[in-house]
């Protein structure tokens, strides 16, 4: 069964669309990342939404997370439309991954709890639940089939996306909403700065100068149905289909990757042997890219085990990260790479190796000679020497070990 994925709904701090993010990303433009002050007074480089430009989102809880997520998910609202008229409401199934536990309601309610002995009279601990994400797009569009949170870290999106797939090929569902949101919130800043994990500069992936991640607020949604749809004034003239995927769970550490790669490597094996796809038809790979000394390395040695000049099928794919112009966004990481991958292939439909664009990585160019050599996009190799773009692949690695690729592609 085919598996199609309609236009990206995007909000983040590069761009309030699939079209101002992909001007973001290949141009490496980093305006969005700013110096923010957290709630200890730590400062910290952060790719924060600015307030202004989100609207109130109707929801019960109507906090940030929601707004950003309600932002993305209003530019795919006429395929939404369009699945459910097509299949009716109780086949459309809701699928989103997210890290954040409403932290801008639960933080200011505890405080008053501990100031005053008492929670404020609004504050309800559904505002906490971790599947209030996808309870939002359920009630926001009268949607009755299946309805689950997935927050599995940095994959948490990549799992949602997965698990639509499977509801869809189960026959469970025809259709479903997925995708990701998260915030850099205060929480999330100075939980992941105990960790020794965020950079003090904005995030230099692959760098033998790189010292972590740079966080971020974003969402990415699309319509992932086993029909391309066709919306009111949303018409598609490039199809773009969700070929397969690979996961793994190799569980090595908390928070610390597999150093080998050995888990990664296999998520990416499954996804090629899973989409029927060779590594020599891929033409791009979002890496996961956050920066940190140790995914950085496990990564890369992934990615050259499968697409390196030591593996039998050398392919010289083109990678990059969009990390340092995105930020990382955690729960919603997999599904904005995905939008900026499904942007990749759409404007580079029909065109060759002189004429591709891809995501610029946006680092010093310092090679760590510690790493595999990858063919990374960047101001100096602007196009990976990529051919004909058709197969493009995004990973994301997490806490864990939750392992997970992507793989799309041009439906024709």
């Amino acid at each position: 069964m085919d598996l199609y994925l309609s236009k990206p709904g995007v909000m983040s701090c590069a761009g309030a669309s699939i079209e101002e993010l992909w001007a973001s990303v290949i141009c490496g433009n980093q305006n969005g990342i700013k110096k923010v002050k957290a709630c200890t007074g730590e400062e910290f480089f952060a790719a924060r939404i600015d307030d202004s430009l989100l609207k109130t989102s109707g929801a019960r809880y109507d906090m940030k997370i929601i707004r950003i997520e309600n932002a993305a998910l209003e530019q795919i609202s006429p395929f939404i439309e369009a699945a459910s008229a097509r299949y009716g409401a109780d086949r459309i199934a809701v699928c989103v991954g997210s890290c954040d536990n409403g932290t801008e309601f639960s933080l200011a309610g505890h405080r008053r709890f501990f100031a005053e002995g008492s929670f404020p009279p609004e504050y309800d601990i559904e505002m906490q639940g971790a599947d209030y994400v996808a309870t939002f797009v359920k009630e926001k569009f009268n949607l009755r089939g299946p309805c689950s949170a997935f927050s599995t870290a940095c994959s948490s999106s990549a799992g949602a996306i997965i698990k639509a797939a499977e509801l869809i090929l189960g026959g469970l569902a025809d259709a479903a909403v997925v995708g990701g949101v998260d915030i850099a919130s205060d929480t999330t800043l100075v939980g992941f700065n105990s960790l020794e994990a965020v950079s003090d500069e904005i995030t230099n992936p692959f760098s033998k100068n790189r010292h972590g991640i740079t966080l971020g607020d974003g969402a990415a949604f699309f319509v992932l149905s086993r029909e391309a749809l066709e919306a009111a004034g949303r018409e598609q003239d490039v199809q773009v289909k969700l070929l397969g995927w690979g996961e793994s769970a190799d569980a090595y550490h908390a928070t610390s990757p597999d150093p080998s790669g050995a888990g990664a490597e296999k998520a990416i094996r499954r996804a090629l042997q899973h989409s029927g796809i060779q590594a020599c038809d891929v033409g791009y790979i979002n890496m996961h890219g956050t920066g940190t000394k140790l995914n950085d390395s496990m990564e890369s040695k992934a990615i050259d085990a499968v697409f390196g000049k030591s593996a039998d099928s050398y392919a010289g794919v083109a990678v990059s990260t969009t990390k340092p112009v995105t930020g990382h966004t955690l729960g919603a990481a997999a599904a904005l790479e995905l939008a900026v991958c499904w942007a990749a292939l759409v404007e580079n439909y029909g065109k060759t190796c002189d004429n591709i664009k891809l995501p610029l990585q946006v680092w010093d160019g310092i090679q760590d000679e510690e790493l595999p050599a990858l063919n990374i996009v960047d101001s100096k190799n602007p196009s990976g020497s990529a051919d004909l773009l058709k197969v493009c692949l995004s990973n994301s690695f997490a806490f864990g070990g939750a392992n997970a690729c992507l793989a799309i592609g041009l439906a024709h």
